[in-house]
């Protein structure tokens, strides 16, 4: 159990800049949450406002996973993605089978899935004769309706987690305007096989489409998703936007890996006799296989930018891990069950958030402010600290923080945001060159128009050299 300082109930009264830019949001202190303290724990806290009251954090939860990903799996840590060539290769032609196992790599993007394809092809592969094999079984996941949270399905947020997750399940398109031709041309990457992807658009006609203006261009295009077998855009595009890139999350996300793989597949020359089916890896070593980014590295695009998808492949790897003699595949229930263990052994045995998946996705998820200090501490004491703190946002600077208004290069911090939820956790960099663990969260309808707010208690917290 950790002997961190346990910060006292007693709520010590908010900073007046903070005060008042939550009086301007319309939002009362009661249903905000704020601690700040010394990031080694060695003093009493400088802020504590209703610390111990449960809240929805958002993503501010991502903190845990990674924290306790680099604790439980090292930050050198990798996933692997094995394939199996199944038959011998004549004049070109496998006589056979490719299998691809997914064990939950969290960045199985274009570009990697393109590098396994060559692999194929430098082994003298040209046409598959038989079919191409998917084994996603490593996780198992409920199925789950992508509008159920918040009604948008098409937002790649949203994507569902997959042993085998390759480019987060999104098509993404590009833009770019051919005036000559007087229509855009569109990117489809990667190409789905069996969909139908329209090459271009008509450019917006008028004087407002050239002189710069751009405007809401993806309500230009009327967009048509609806088909699975087809993308169809019914607007145009105006010219003055540029080049734009626009990411979705595809329509049928069960067909996805295989329209996927096969339509890059073909792309590259390759032929395929069969099919791209699911099945189950065989019991004998790969082929070959491609290896994932250090999770070092992968908690960097999880933390600064947000990405649930990637949190809950880390999350689901965790409950993987747990057990890895079990022939089990790993489950939301075990990646649970593997957090709380794992918060029982370092922080607290008795006061345990309410995990309920590891990107903060979620109505459920619970968890105090002097839990989030209690873990901050624990991370600040780690020796992979270093890690976990670069991968945060720097406000003013990068990531989710880089609109920021606060004091610019001077706190690290996760940020937060659902409907009614705007939240921060982290560390700041003070005036006097000491380090504070800086925790703020707001549950409430106008939780959104707090950020102000939020501002102020970082510019507060910096300023420890100056009377406050």
């Amino acid at each position: 159990m950790s002997s961190f300082f346990c910060v006292s109930a007693l709520a010590q009264a908010l900073p007046e800049p903070v005060l008042t830019a939550l009086s301007r949001a319309q939002v009362p202190a009661e249903a905000v949450a704020m601690l700040v303290m010394a990031a080694d724990g060695r003093a009493a806290p400088r802020l504590s406002h209703l610390a111990d009251q449960p809240m929805n954090p958002a993503s501010v939860m991502k903190l845990l996973t990674t924290t306790a990903a680099l604790d439980l799996l090292g930050p050198a840590y990798t996933w692997r993605t094995p394939v199996w060539v199944d038959g011998p290769v004549v004049d070109g032609a496998l006589q056979g089978n490719v299998v691809i196992q997914g064990q939950g790599d969290p960045k199985l993007v274009l570009e990697k899935l393109w590098l396994l394809l060559r692999r194929l092809q430098g082994l003298g592969i040209r046409t598959i004769d038989g079919d191409i094999v998917l084994d996603n079984s490593a996780f198992e996941v409920p199925a789950t309706d992508a509008a159920e949270f918040d009604g948008e399905p098409l937002r790649p947020y949203n994507a569902a987690p997959d042993a085998l997750l390759i480019n987060y399940k999104s098509v993404v398109m590009t833009f770019t305007p051919d005036p000559s031709a007087s229509s855009a041309r569109v990117q489809f990457d990667p190409p789905l096989w069996g969909v139908q992807l329209q090459s271009s658009v008509p450019l917006s006609q008028g004087k407002s489409a050239n002189n710069g203006a751009c405007g809401d261009y993806r309500a230009r295009l009327k967009a048509d998703f609806s088909n699975a077998e087809r993308i169809r855009f019914n607007g145009s595009y105006p010219a003055g936007c540029g080049e734009k890139v626009w990411p979705i999350a595809y329509f049928e996300p069960a067909s996805y890996n295989a329209r996927a793989i096969e339509g890059l597949w073909r792309s590259m020359g390759g032929q395929l006799k069969g099919s791209v089916r699911s099945g189950t890896a065989p019991g004998v070593p790969a082929t070959f296989e491609i290896t994932s980014p250090t999770l070092a590295e992968v908690i960097r695009d999880v933390n600064k930018f947000s990405n649930n998808v990637m949190a809950q492949q880390i999350f689901l790897t965790l409950g993987r891990a747990a057990s890895p003699d079990s022939a089990l595949p790993a489950s939301p229930e075990s990646a649970r069950d593997a957090l709380r263990q794992w918060w029982q052994r370092r922080i607290s045995a008795t006061d345990v958030p309410s995990i309920d998946n590891g990107s903060g996705l979620s109505r459920h998820n619970r968890i105090s402010a002097r839990q989030l200090g209690q873990l901050l501490q624990l991370a600040y004491a780690s020796p992979t600290m270093p890690e976990l703190m670069s991968s945060l946002p720097l406000v003013g600077v990068d990531g989710t923080l880089k609109r920021s208004l606060a004091s610019s290069a001077s706190a690290h911090l996760k940020t937060g945001s659902l409907k009614e939820v705007t939240a921060l956790a982290g560390y700041v960099h003070a005036a006097s060159g000491r380090p504070y663990i800086l925790v703020a969260m707001v549950n409430h309808p106008n939780a959104a128009a707090t950020r102000p707010a939020l501002d102020a208690l970082i510019d507060w917290a910096v300023r420890d050299n100056q009377a406050q």
